[in-house]
């Protein structure tokens, strides 16, 4: 049987933590007299924290000391750790272990590639941590997605070339950047968002075992 490498970004994917950095960055923003609402959390996805916070200041037109900025960014953090803190086994998105464990079943290569520097105490958290076979995290890269650096690593920490790679993505630069590593590329979401993705699923349970076997042997 071929022995393909199989990867998973974490947010969107395995666990929704994007809630909680909203209720973090609506926190912080009401804490400093600036409303925030869902829309402009829309804006802060897949940019970093000291982006988000320069957005938010701005629409505030809020203007605050370095000492109290990096002050803010640490309390945001904060806040979105003690949310993370609370994850349970339940937090893990809709049919992920049953595709997880058939993977095992089938003795595939299975890692995580995320941007998240926080990605091995929420794997830990939703025990999901011994699954897999290479983690890498926010704390091993250096170039964000688009840049297919962080998939790069995975497919060398679990020794398989690239083009045997599978990658699941949420978001169109993790897509890109699949892509860019001349992975398959499968998205979860929305097919209007995720049209460069070789495959779209709303959700795992829309992914049959007979597929990911098809992928397996392809």
């Amino acid at each position: 049987m071929n022995k393909r490498g199989f990867i998973f970004d974490l947010d969107g994917v395995i666990v929704d933590t994007a809630k909680y950095h909203f209720l973090a960055w609506k926190k912080l923003a009401n804490d400093v007299g600036i409303d925030f609402t869902e829309t402009q959390n829309e804006q802060l996805k897949g940019v970093s924290r000291v982006k988000s916070l320069e957005k938010i200041l701005n629409w505030g037109n809020i203007t605050v000391s370095e000492e109290k900025f990096h002050q803010l960014m640490d309390q945001k953090n904060q806040d979105y750790l003690s949310y993370i803190d609370t994850m349970t086994a339940n937090e893990i998105l809709v049919d992920v272990p049953r595709i997880l464990q058939h993977l095992k079943q089938e003795n595939q290569g299975v890692a995580l590639g995320s941007a998240s520097k926080n990605a091995r105490a929420i794997l830990k958290k939703v025990a999901l941590y011994e699954t897999f076979d290479a983690i890498v995290d926010g704390t091993n890269v250096s170039k964000a997605k688009p840049d297919p650096e962080v998939f790069l690593i995975a497919a060398k920490e679990l020794n398989i070339a690239p083009e045997q790679c599978v990658v699941f993505e949420d978001s169109i630069a993790g897509i890109q950047a699949a892509n860019s590593a001349n992975m398959i590329s499968i998205g979860i979401g929305e097919e209007d968002v995720l049209s460069e993705a070789n495959f779209v699923f709303k959700d795992f349970s829309e992914i049959s075992t007979d597929f990911i076997n098809k992928l397996i042997n392809k």
